[in-house]
């Protein structure tokens, strides 16, 4: 009981339970106290193993702040290892449903373990409504938007879930702590959104930095990389087949016709434990 696995995929790192095996809710008091990097286990996130009646295995995300999060690039590969690895599954192909859409999984297999794992992403929009962003009807695309005492333009999509993209020439000297969380709980946003900052590095080839709605400056994102790939066909500034460069590393993303999005990369397992009788004493007390 209480067992959890911690995994990261590119540097962003999640712990992955089986809320069914948990003596403590998982509450965003708990979450918070679980992800805590000096009062609890550490990580970017939770994901929880849930039923699912559309899908083969069913999956909640955490963020570190307590709140949800529809999907994660990252978070679907690692879930996906665990659930091979740890015996949910002998399928190298399966499907997973997050609250922001059904998405599949395929394994590549090295050795009997997980060494990548593709995930269809969906289909990206950029249209307002499906965002969500104010404003009369249209696709938020390469759009004036005031930030912080300046004007900045964007490009905003929805990949299952919600991000605003900045195109950049000098990615170093963007103030992402300042301008991420900004932008993250900008009035245009009222749902809130992930942001990325990018620099188109060849037809190939992107490098962006990235502030994840819910958890902060982080080191890589999946869902971040299709977003950026998908605005970057749609200003067109590349070609279909990408290299996503973040901090953590690098993701393979396709971009189809239909703007249909395919992401492909690594996740590494960390430790396996089970938390200890009075840290669990005191997610109880949080719930």
């Amino acid at each position: 009981m209480n067992r959890f696995v911690k995994s990261h995929a590119l540097g962003n790192d999640y712990l992955v339970v089986v809320p069914a095996e948990l003596d403590f809710s998982l509450t965003p008091e708990a979450v918070r106290r679980l992800c805590d990097r000096h009062f609890g286990v550490g990580s970017d996130g939770v994901l929880a193993l849930v039923p699912s009646l559309r899908a083969d295995f069913g999956l909640r995300i955490y963020n570190p702040d307590g709140s949800q999060a529809e999907k994660s690039g990252n978070g679907l590969r690692i879930f996906a290892k665990y659930l091979y690895e740890h015996g949910h599954t002998t399928a190298p192909r399966f499907t997973v449903e997050t609250p922001g859409g059904v998405a599949a999984c395929d394994l590549e297999l090295e050795d009997g373990r997980v060494a990548q794992v593709t995930v269809d992403m969906g289909e990206a929009t950029f249209r307002s409504d499906r965002i969500p962003a104010a404003g009369p009807a249209r696709e938020v695309v390469d759009e004036p938007l005031e930030v912080e005492g300046r004007v900045l333009r964007v490009t905003a999509v929805n990949v299952g879930n919600p991000h605003c993209v900045v195109f950049t020439e000098d990615l170093e000297a963007v103030d992402l702590h300042r301008l991420g969380p900004a932008l993250e709980r900008h009035p245009n946003f009222p749902q809130r959104t992930n942001v990325q900052f990018a620099r188109v590095l060849a037809p190939d080839r992107v490098r962006i930095r990235i502030w994840e709605r819910g958890a902060g400056h982080t080191l890589a994102s999946g869902s971040s990389a299709c977003a950026v790939a998908a605005a970057c066909v749609r200003r067109g500034l590349t070609g279909r087949e990408l290299q996503v460069e973040m901090e953590g590393g690098v993701l393979q993303v396709l971009v189809d016709d239909r703007y249909r999005l395919r992401m492909a990369g690594p996740a590494a397992e960390v430790c396996r434990g089970e938390l200890a009788p009075e840290f669990v004493q005191a997610l109880r007390a949080a719930g």
